[in-house]
């Protein structure tokens, strides 16, 4: 069930159509607790990944200590049984409002999300990126938006930096599966949410090698629910970067959000697709209605029969 379904061009064929930062964006505490309890309705998973395990790797990100080290991050693996090679889907988490809860991060993927890719054949790899959890280092996402009591944003934020700095954790991870013997490095899908929603069209605009999607659920970035609901910290800028990453975007995506997202509202994530589609880049943008009983920002989470009929239709046009 959707409010709206909006299509950039297509190609010909059936494809070529079908993105919180500082304490104020993407996943809020409530999202970082649920995760574990969370299983999102989709296509059932087979017995072997009821429980899915991680192997627990580390990916090198050049450059992004506080000195200008490098940065390995605690990374999440999931794999089918057998030997591959298996497309691979990439997923980057939100970004909490509270240090303490991004310090304590330890999940990157709801286990229920393992399960739905698992069954689709897909390996699974999710990065806890730099300033997050067990990778730990500086806090690199602050984009320095901020809101007084009254819901008033009064910092201009910086939504270019983050976005470089998100796609630089994203691509070494990109570059880290491409060498691995059990991933098939030309079948790579990119997903996300909130600010790992917003990493995953950053990336994307870079049109890395091996990536043949992205899906970005409830991407952005500078909302803080507790102090401004329903709106952002800037989001004419966010516009404007995201009008920017269409320019160069030559891969597929989707973007998913629901219409009682209580970081953006229900307004501005159609009006950052439409100045992202405007230069013709190959996206599908579907909004849901109300998240029943949730903020709608938790869509990934407590939304499965509202986005998985999209997102397996997605998954059959590139080809899986």
């Amino acid at each position: 069930m959707t409010r709206l379904i909006a299509r950039s061009r297509f190609c010909a064929g059936t494809l070529c159509a079908l993105l919180l930062t500082t304490p104020f964006c993407g996943a809020s505490t409530a999202m970082a607790a649920s995760d574990d309890a969370a299983t999102e309705a989709g296509t059932p998973a087979p017995a072997a990944a009821a429980d899915p395990t991680p192997e627990i790797v580390s990916i090198v990100v050049s450059g992004a200590g506080t000195f200008g080290g490098d940065v390995a991050m605690h990374t999440e693996v999931y794999r089918p049984v057998g030997n591959g090679p298996f497309p691979v889907l990439i997923f980057e988490h939100g970004r909490a409002s509270d240090a303490l809860v991004r310090a304590k991060l330890s999940q990157p993927i709801p286990k229920g999300h393992v399960r739905y890719w698992l069954a689709k054949g897909f390996a699974i790899v999710a990065p806890v990126r730099v300033g997050y959890g067990a990778t730990g280092g500086p806090d690199r996402e602050n984009s320095g938006a901020s809101f007084d009591m009254q819901g008033r944003c009064t910092r201009r934020p910086d939504f270019e930096k983050l976005s470089k700095v998100t796609a630089q954790a994203n691509l070494a991870a990109v570059k880290w599966v491409r060498a691995q013997p059990w991933a098939d490095k030309d079948r790579i899908v990119l997903e996300g949410r909130s600010v790992g929603g917003f990493t995953t069209v950053a990336t994307a605009a870079t049109n890395p090698p091996g990536v043949m999607g992205y899906i970005n659920f409830s991407g952005g970035a500078g909302g803080m629910p507790e102090r401004a609901p329903g709106h952002s910290c800037d989001p004419e800028q966010m516009k404007t970067v995201y009008g920017e990453f269409g320019k160069t975007t030559k891969i597929p995506g989707l973007w998913l959000y629901a219409h009682n997202d209580q970081y953006w509202g229900p307004d501005a994530p159609r009006q950052w697709f439409d100045a992202f589609a405007a230069a013709g880049s190959p996206a599908q943008f579907v909004h849901t209605e109300d998240l029943p009983g949730h903020d709608g920002h938790l869509l990934l989470t407590y939304g499965g029969k509202m986005w998985s009929r999209s997102v397996d239709a997605f998954v059959r046009q590139l080809g899986f």
